[in-house]
């Protein structure tokens, strides 16, 4: 069994915050898996690549770790540098779905993915977590919220939509995206059969931490 808490989720259902938040509270590594292919897109973009066929050769030349910060939390590094802002542009986002679709791609992130687990627990956070990466992970969860409340958290996040982007917009684009992650023959996003499923509608993020965090200590306590 790895030591690992799977925290997966539609875009915008607040399954990022959850997790930052749940590693703090446990003092533990926090991995954004979502991050790692937004890192393939922007380097994608940056070196002129045909963002819908990204090859092996392009991709063993990248070089993607997490490394601590002043606080103790991971940051995610691409080439050797922190990639700021542009990580998380609407432009990156919307080649993260396409690289994220190719076979390629994802054979060479899972071996990145799976290199950050080990005897310490950690919260990583993506689409398939408990369902591909790792199926054997300690404890499971499927964070989701309803449409409407998933485009209104999009809008108040800072970069993440383009300009005058209307409620109606970022909710159409939330549920292509939805169909895209749900329909996709490679790894599509789906609960875990035994993840536990946790809809944040109508709840503050304190709330949903304390929540997986009481989980997870009444699973330690037991084991």
């Amino acid at each position: 069994m790895s030591n690992v808490i799977a925290i997966d989720g539609p875009a915008a259902s607040g399954k990022s915050t959850a997790a930052r938040l749940l590693a703090e509270r446990l003092n533990i590594a926090y991995v954004n898996t979502g991050s790692l292919y937004r890192a393939v897109a922007l380097a994608a973009r940056r070196a002129g690549q045909e963002m819908g066929a990204l090859s092996p050769e392009f991709l063993n030349t990248l070089k993607l770790e997490y490394v601590p910060d002043q606080n103790g939390r991971y940051e995610l590094k691409l080439d050797g540098s922190l990639p700021g802002a542009e990580l998380r542009s609407a432009e990156t986002a919307s080649g993260a779905s396409l690289v994220a679709t190719q076979l390629a791609v994802r054979d060479y992130l899972l071996g990145v993915q799976r290199s950050f687990a080990g005897e310490k627990l950690i919260v990583m956070e993506g689409r398939d977590i408990g369902t591909v990466i790792f199926p054997d992970a300690r404890y499971k969860f499927f964070i989701t919220a309803t449409p409407e409340e998933r485009a209104r958290r999009r809008l108040a996040q800072s970069g993440e939509v383009t300009d005058g982007a209307t409620l109606a917009e970022v909710a159409k684009a939330i549920a292509e995206r939805d169909r895209q992650d749900s329909e996709r023959r490679i790894a599509p996003l789906k609960p875990a059969p035994d993840a536990e499923l946790i809809d944040t509608t109508g709840f503050a993020v304190g709330e949903v931490v304390d929540y997986i965090v009481k989980k997870v200590q009444a699973g330690t306590e037991e084991k």
